[in-house]
C-alpha cells in the first residue's frame, strides 16, 4: 500500500534563505512515517511560496493524484504554503471524482525555527490519507492534528499553528493517540464538470470586490469590459451601500455577480432586509446567492464554471449547493 505525496513549497519546505527542502528531505524529518504501512511515493512539482500556485498547477497535480490512485495508490497528500491552501483545497474538492483520501498541509513554523509543526502536520496527513475512515470526503486540510472539510475551511491567523478552523462547522474529526478519528461524514457534492485547460482559466477572468465604508464603486467601472464574473464581499448578511444597487444590478446583466459575505463567517441572507442595497435588493437585481461560500472560494468556483463553459442556470445551481 502506498500514498501519493505531492510537494508544492511553502513554509514546510523552508530551509533557509532561498533554500527547499525536497520531499525526501521533508519525509526524513518525520519520526514515525515508517511505521505508517504505506510507502510515500514523492514527486516534487514546486518549489515555491503558494502565493504563487496557479489554478493550473493545482489541476495538473489533481491530475497526477489521479493517475496515482489509478496505479494503486489508497491517498493523496500534498504540502504547499499555507497561505492560498484553503483555495487550493476548494479547487481540489470541486474536480476530485476520487473516494480516495486527498489531503492538503503545510506548516506555519519553518524546520529552521523552534517547534516546527511541519512534521506533525505530515505525519497526522499520511495518517489520514491511509484511513478508510477518510475516503468519499473529498478534499481535505489536515493541520494541528484536526481534519476540516475543504468546503468550509479557513486560515484564521497570520501566525498561529492552529491558524486553520471551520467558522461554520468545526474540524469533521480528529487524529488522537495516532487514530483517525472521523466525527461526521459530511456529503459529497456534485463538482464542476469537465477539465478546463490553461487557456480556459486565462480567458475566465473573476473580480473579488469586497465593500467598504463610504465606498464610491469607482474600481467597478468598465470591469464588464475586463472580466467575464465578479464575486461581492459584502457587509453582513450581504448588504452593499445604496448608491452600489443599481451599478452591481447592472453588472450582473452582463455576467454572472455572486454575492457573499466578508465577515468571515455565517451565510448571506435572502429575505430578511428590504432597503435599497440588501441582501434581497441585490439578489433581485440578479445577483447570484453565494451561501455560506466565502468570497474567496465563491471566486474559485465562479471561475471554474465560466472556464469550463457553464450556463447561467449552472451557475446558478453550483452555488445553491452552498445555501
Amino acid at each position: 500500500m502506498s500514498v501519493a505525496l505531492f510537494t508544492l513549497g511553502g513554509t514546510i519546505s523552508v530551509a533557509g534563505g532561498s533554500d527547499r527542502l525536497s520531499g525526501a528531505e521533508l519525509t526524513a524529518a518525520v519520526p514515525g512515517l515508517a511505521d505508517l504501512g504505506s510507502v510515500l511515493e514523492v514527486q516534487d512539482v514546486e518549489a515555491v511560496p503558494s502565493g504563487n500556485l496557479t489554478l493550473a498547477t493545482i489541476l495538473d497535480v489533481v491530475d497526477a493524484a489521479s493517475k496515482a490512485v489509478g496505479a494503486g495508490a489508497s491517498g493523496v497528500v500534498v504540502t504547499q504554503g499555507t497561505d492560498t491552501l484553503e483555495e487550493t483545497a476548494f479547487v481540489v474538492d470541486q474536480v476530485w471524482p476520487h473516494p480516495h483520501p486527498f489531503v492538503l498541509t503545510g506548516a506555519m513554523r519553518n524546520p529552521t525555527l523552534a517547534g516546527p509543526d511541519g512534521p506533525a502536520n505530515l505525519l497526522a496527513a499520511a495518517r489520514v490519507a491511509c484511513s478508510p475512515a477518510a475516503r468519499d470526503l473529498g478534499a481535505l486540510v489536515v493541520f494541528n492534528d484536526q481534519i476540516h472539510a475543504a468546503r468550509w475551511v479557513r486560515k484564521t491567523h497570520s501566525t498561529s499553528t492552529a491558524t486553520f478552523a471551520s467558522p461554520n462547522a468545526g474540524p469533521i474529526g480528529h487524529v488522537v493517540e495516532d487514530q483517525v478519528r472521523v466525527l461526521t461524514k459530511p456529503a459529497r457534492q456534485d463538482g464542476v464538470p469537465g477539465r478546463p485547460g490553461a487557456a480556459d482559466l486565462d480567458a475566465a477572468r473573476v473580480a473579488l470586490y469586497t465593500v467598504t465604508l463610504d465606498d464610491d464603486g469607482l474600481l467597478l467601472e468598465g470591469l464588464a469590459d475586463t472580466h467575464q464574473g465578479l464575486v461581492v464581499a459584502g457587509f453582513g448578511v450581504g448588504h452593499v451601500p445604496s448608491a452600489l444597487a443599481p451599478v452591481l444590478g447592472a453588472l450582473a446583466e452582463r455576467m454572472p455577480v455572486v454575492l457573499t459575505s466578508r465577515t468571515g463567517g455565517g451565510s448571506v441572507l435572502r429575505s430578511t432586509y428590504k432597503a435599497i442595497g440588501s441582501e434581497s435588493d441585490l439578489l433581485g437585481r440578479g445577483l447570484i446567492d453565494g451561501g455560506f461560500l466565502d468570497p474567496y472560494k465563491a471566486r474559485v468556483l465562479l471561475r471554474l464554471l465560466l472556464a469550463t463553459g457553464e450556463g447561467p442556470d449552472e451557475i446558478t445551481a453550483a452555488f445553491a449547493q452552498h445555501h
